[in-house]
């Protein structure tokens, strides 16, 4: 008997179906693609259990006529491609005649479609991939798909799903991604009852960016429009100051499909060094429109993954489209001699003129000077300039509501970003003196004019403090024979580093008066909530706030405030890349990322004082290498000076 076997039909549709629905969130985005060719302008978007018990996806697209539904369900049936030069030039999101064989088979498929043509539309049943009814339905024009129970026949598929939230927040993933590729569709996400996503359909991808991501993700976006090569680049990318740790937030579309592209990430990194702090990543938005025939999508099931005919015009095109966006958008402030403020104006600012103008009670100072001298408030008296007041002019309260608290407002945020101010610089003090003192110890007195080189008492060798160069680089003389070269830096990281290490992130979180919303996208969002005892145990208390949005209520007292959120987003991608590592490796990375942007920079400003106890605590803790591996001090002994100075 031989020994190889062929697969029944039945088995043969399982395999397949496993290289185009690995999970809901697959299916959702071949049903929604299938929507978008049929034409829609409204997909409503259903899911109940992350996707795996119900599924629903409705259009008022074009249509299933009756004779095409049976053969819609056959593998490889498609309207979209006849021929093989077809695939030389695929304008449409489907081609390959896959889905709905492929889903059909691992599920209980329920269809109602009706096209404009028909009078009567249809009603579909398909379980496991066998036909169970098709009879007439009333409907609107358009196709409606209802998947129950995904993988129940195929148990080996089904326990590698995971929890329903994870599913959930891949599905809206994909949704995100579809709402910012066609924001002339009216997109509905509803999920487990709670509508979670609406976009506009009015074509403008500013309101699709915003409805996906946000008000504060949108504030700010640079406008991108560019033609080189017959490529078009346009939409959005945000300012430098806003640059994210993770390319997460960088989305491509080419031709209006999502892909992955590595040429458009390196076009972008390149357009953005020296403007753009390293180890950071612009966020974008950015369509890529071309020649179909100059991009191959046939590469994979999926279809994230594309290739080009040459790569070079596409990395141009992106490369020079970035950098005059950039050029473009980012300008500085500038004050002309009349006072007039130009290019980024503060909005408080603007709002305070419009309250005053719409203020009929408002009575404008009047002084004796004209209003041409700029020093109408100087009066001169024997000669001298004396500044007189203006006199105070005596206004009635506003009696219209909305002009009251419209002023309360206003004076509210001012007093807000005071008090935030003030906040910032206490915190940043006390975590000085927590990291270079111990037990909030008072450190040795600065050294006095007289004494230029300090002795460092610590043990029986002599230590005199030198000084500190380029502002990174503390030197300390040792017995008169050696120079130690600290890197404040990366010694501050080690202690940081070691007191999380050692307490377990314990007793170093404090309460944030104002918490801090952090944006994500789905799959970064998902993993900081399934790892949220893991973020607790390093100082960091975070919950949700709503779909792709994190609130942080408490961090490490290390941080400072504008630390914060990238720090968060910097350890989401990280978990979300890195969900097999064990507790203990996660841990160590959190308490890495944390002790470098507590620590003190390269470059900045520190007292003697605060250099002095540092290199106390590397001689006397005998710290040598920094968390990343890079050495903390280096030795320069006093014989090889003298070598080069040929003293010896």
């Amino acid at each position: 008997m031989g020994r190889i076997n062929i697969l029944d039909k039945h088995v043969a549709e399982l395999i397949a179906a496993g290289e185009v629905v690995e999970r809901p969130s697959s299916v959702i985005k071949e049903l929604v693609e299938n929507a978008i060719d049929a034409g829609a302008t409204a997909v409503t978007v259903e899911i109940k259990n992350g996707g795996v018990s119900f599924m629903r996806v409705s259009d008022n697209g074009s249509g299933i006529l009756r004779e095409d539904v049976r053969p819609a369900f056959i593998r490889h049936a498609t309207s979209k491609v006849t021929d093989e030069d077809d695939l030389l030039s695929i304008a449409t999101l489907g081609f390959r005649g896959e889905a709905l064989a492929s889903i059909s088979s691992v599920s209980h498929l329920e269809l109602i479609t009706k096209a404009p043509e028909e009078a009567v539309g249809t009603h579909y049943l398909i379980e496991g991939g066998e036909e169970i009814s098709l009879e007439d339905a009333g409907c609107p024009d358009g196709t409606t798909f209802i998947i129950r129970d995904l993988f129940y026949n195929t148990p080996a598929r089904m326990k590698f799903l995971k929890t329903d939230m994870a599913e959930g927040n891949a599905v809206s993933n994909v949704v995100d991604k579809i709402a910012l590729s066609h924001p002339e569709i009216a997109l509905t996400y509803i999920k487990d009852g709670k509508q979670t996503l609406r976009t506009s359909g009015d074509g403008k991808l500013l309101s699709a960016i915003y409805a996906v991501y946000g008000r504060d993700f949108a504030r700010g976006l640079i406008p991108v429009d560019y033609t080189l090569g017959g490529i078009r680049v346009s939409g959005y990318i945000s300012p430098p100051e806003n640059a994210r740790p993770n390319r997460n937030m960088q989305n491509f579309f080419i031709n209006r499909r999502f892909v992955i592209s590595k040429t458009a990430m390196a076009a972008i990194s390149e357009a953005c060094k020296g403007v753009v702090m390293v180890g950071k990543f612009p966020a974008c938005v950015l369509f890529i429109d071309m020649s179909c025939s100059a991009v191959d999508v046939n590469v994979h099931p999926t279809k994230l993954e594309v290739r080009f005919v040459n790569e070079r015009p596409v990395f141009d095109a992106v490369f020079h489209a970035v950098k005059t966006a950039l050029m473009v958008g980012e300008k500085r402030v500038e004050v002309d001699p009349s006072g007039k403020v130009t290019g980024r104006v503060n909005p408080f600012e603007l709002a305070k003129k419009a309250f005053r103008e719409r203020d009929e009670h408002w009575v404008e100072p009047k002084s004796s000077r004209s209003d041409d001298d700029p020093f109408s408030l100087l009066d001169k008296e024997d000669g001298k300039p004396v500044i007189r007041t203006a006199p105070i002019v005596a206004q009635n309260t506003p009696t219209d509501p909305f002009e009251l608290y419209s002023r309360q407002a206003v004076r509210r945020e001012q007093h807000k970003e005071r008090f935030i101010d003030e906040q910032r610089a206490a915190s940043a003090e006390r975590a000085l003196c927590e990291q270079l003192a111990d037990a909030h110890s008072v450190a040795d007195p600065a050294p006095t004019p007289a004494d230029p080189r300090p002795l460092i008492e610590l043990s029986e060798d002599a230590y005199r403090y030198i000084g500190e160069a380029f502002r990174t680089y503390v030197i300390v003389e040792k017995n008169d024979s050696e120079l130690l070269l600290i890197d404040k830096h990366a010694a501050h990281e080690r202690i940081i580093y070691e007191k999380l290490k050692t307490d377990k992130g314990a007793g170093y979180s404090q309460l944030l008066l104002t918490p801090v919303t952090v944006t994500l996208n789905k799959i970064d969002y998902n993993s900081v909530l399934e790892n949220k005892e893991v973020l607790r145990s390093a100082g960091f208390d975070v919950e949700s706030f709503g779909e792709g949005v994190i609130v942080v209520r408490s961090a490490p007292q290390y941080l400072s405030l504008d630390d914060i959120e990238p720090s968060v987003t910097e350890m989401a991608g990280y978990l979300s890349e890195n969900r097999r590592q064990v507790l203990s490796e996660k841990m160590e990375w959190i308490y890495h990322n944390v002790a470098c942007r507590s620590a003190i920079k390269g470059g900045n400003k520190s007292t003697d004082r605060e250099l002095i106890e540092l290199a106390k605590r590397v001689e006397g803790e005998d710290i040598r290498h920094c968390p990343h591996g890079r050495p903390v001090c280096v030795v320069l002994k006093k014989r090889e000076l003298e070598r080069w100075f040929g003293r010896v």
